[in-house]
């Protein structure tokens, strides 16, 4: 991921959760004989640690890498979707991998952290509700042309509400900008923009340039509407200004939706139209979706009201179900830095299966990319942390529901396993470097704490150098589960990996150039047995590296002086 300077803290008090922490299920046998093969690379539980030498410094191996990869990403586990059965396969996987690895379980004598959720799934079928413009209903599909669900976990709504355009939808006063001008959001469906307004030659600076903002992101346009009391909120996509395409909204929309159970619930309907039905609705209505997207690029941008309605009934099925979180912990040998943590961190979730049994075709996202090759280079970087322990602990973190809105990582935050102010540093592993080995490495992010001149010599000591920074357009550094310790004021950032590539540069750029569209996000997202893990293993060990560095320093990393983010871990917020 990526690095954007100055995320947005001002929209409301940070997330509150509570959940208890349930009896450890059994171990599925079907588990049991699929995984057998790899434990045969872990090491046993109650080894006692080799001294740190120079021939044992940990080294991360390609091979349980590889068959770590391969399981988390077959057909058996079923995408791990939250909610489905092969979330369930993988939390026993992650859970035995760790126990076999030698880490020590991470909350008390169990290694899982409950994570509540609710499932939520539109059922527009059995709805009546539509769109209105100067009367008329518009002819829109759902999943065509608009998406939505309850935000806020309830099966059935009565919608008669009137939409409102509000520009961005932000609420920044330090920026002096506020889409609301003091409207009265009650019983009104919002229609907002993602992303955050332009640099302008005047305020070249503005919302950090050319770069995405917390702003920008859509959870975030979700959460300030819900603070106003709106009726609901429609999001108007476009490729450009979500950084992605609306088969990415739809495979997200169409399936089941999830949020945490505890805390408070957003509005009645959230959801996403495309441009082009937001033009014809627009139209409809009487109104230049162009000429209104322009003057919100103003701060002095007021709400409109569009003489337009959503009608009708919506109804959706809704569950609760117990997710978790995965944590082993490396337990520290200084007799007083072994009290602070540095974690790991990768979510193990994707999009799971998605269909009806007995549909033609592949109906798995089975997600090898996203996420299973973070969580493979988790537990190949634990095997060999467990055997040369550092001066501080170390966490090694699997999360829930990262694809859901960084809901596992959100539930550790609010819940730590350990607490925050002991925390030197979170890492984090995000979709691994699937192409071949690079001469660099991406730490976008690390540069807004002592992270940056730590990972500058880790590199270093690596024979690597930090490839360079770039804007941020997608908002990388608010999407992905580092951002849930960094919003508690943990130094944190995702290790991605690098582009300047070993074998022939040329043909390793363009293909990785492939993956946004032909694999993020789409069935197509599987492991081939003739990957060249080189940029793999490299990325793993450089997060173990860096790791090991942070826990043998004497002070734990800060963020640098007048970062927002610092001012959490401070109690300056």
């Amino acid at each position: 991921m990526a690095a954007r300077l100055a995320p947005r803290m001002t929209g409301g008090p940070p997330f509150t959760f509570s959940y208890q922490e349930p009896m450890q299920k059994m171990l599925s046998s079907a588990i049991g004989s699929a995984f057998a093969t790899s434990v045969a690379f872990a090491v046993p539980a109650h080894a006692a640690p080799i001294p740190m030498t120079a021939t044992t410094a940990p080294t991360v191996q390609e091979a349980p890498l590889r068959a770590h990869l391969q399981f988390l990403s077959s057909d058996m586990l079923e995408g791990r979707g939250t909610g489905q059965r092969g979330g369930d396969l993988a939390v026993a996987y992650l859970e035995s991998q760790a126990m076999a690895a030698g880490l020590k379980p991470g909350n008390g004598n169990s290694y899982r952290q409950s994570v509540k959720i609710a499932g939520i799934k539109a059922s527009p079928q059995a709805s009546s509700v539509v769109l209105e413009a100067g009367g008329k209903a518009q002819a829109l599909t759902f999943g065509k042309d608009w998406v939505w669900a309850p935000g806020d976990a309830t099966a059935i709504h009565a919608m008669d509400a009137e939409l409102v355009f509000v520009g961005y939808g932000i609420t920044a006063p330090e920026q002096g900008w506020d889409d609301y001008k003091g409207i009265d959001c009650k019983g009104k469906v919002l229609v907002m923009m993602v992303n955050d307004p332009m640099p302008t030659s005047l305020e070249p600076d503005r919302f950090g340039g050319k770069g995405l903002t917390y702003y920008g992101r859509w959870t975030y346009k979700f959460e300030e509407a819900a603070r106003h009391g709106a009726a609901g909120v429609l999001l108007i996509h476009t490729d450009a200004s979500a950084s992605y395409g609306w088969s990415v909204v739809q495979n997200s929309w169409l399936a089941e939706r999830f949020q945490l159970a505890s805390g408070k619930g957003g509005s009645a309907m959230q959801g996403w139209m495309t441009e082009s039905s937001a033009r014809g609705l627009f139209k409809a209505a009487g109104h230049d979706l162009d000429a209104l997207r322009t003057a919100a690029e103003n701060k002095n941008f007021k709400p409109v009201a569009i003489n337009a309605k959503v009608k009708g009934e919506t109804r959706a099925e809704v569950r609760l179900i117990d997710q978790f979180n995965v944590a082993g912990i490396v337990p520290g040998t200084d007799p007083k830095l072994k009290d602070e943590v540095v974690i790991y961190s990768a979510h193990w979730d994707h999009l799971g299966k998605q269909g009806k049994d007995g549909d033609s075709g592949d109906t798995i996202y089975n997600g090898a990319v996203d996420n299973a090759t973070g969580s493979a280079g988790l537990l190949a970087m634990a095997l060999e942390a467990s055997k040369s322990p550092a001066k501080r602990s170390q966490m090694f973190l699997w999360v829930a529901a990262e694809e859901q809105g960084l809901l596992g990582s959100a539930a550790y935050a609010a819940s730590p396993l350990w607490p925050a102010n002991k925390t030197a540093a979170n890492l984090n592993l995000d979709s691994l470097n699937w192409v071949g080995a690079t001469r660099d490495i991406g730490t976008q992010g690390s540069e807004r704490t002592e992270l940056g001149a730590m990972a500058e010599a880790a590199a270093k000591s690596m024979g690597l150098k930090v490839a360079m920074p770039k804007p941020d357009l997608s908002g990388g550094y608010f999407r992905s589960d580092h951002f849930s310790f960094a919003k508690s004021g943990i130094p944190a950032f995702s290790i991605a990996g690098g582009r300047d590539y070993i074998v022939d540069a040329a043909a390793s750029t363009a293909k990785a150039e492939t993956y946004g569209e032909q694999r993020y996000h789409q069935v197509s997202d599987e492991y081939d047995a003739a990957w060249n893990l080189a940029g793999m293993v490299q990325q793993a060990q450089f997060t173990l590296n860096l790791g090991r560095m942070i826990a043998n320093t004497p002070k734990m990393p800060a963020w640098k002086a007048g970062d927002a983010l610092g001012k959490v871990r401070s109690g300056g917020l």
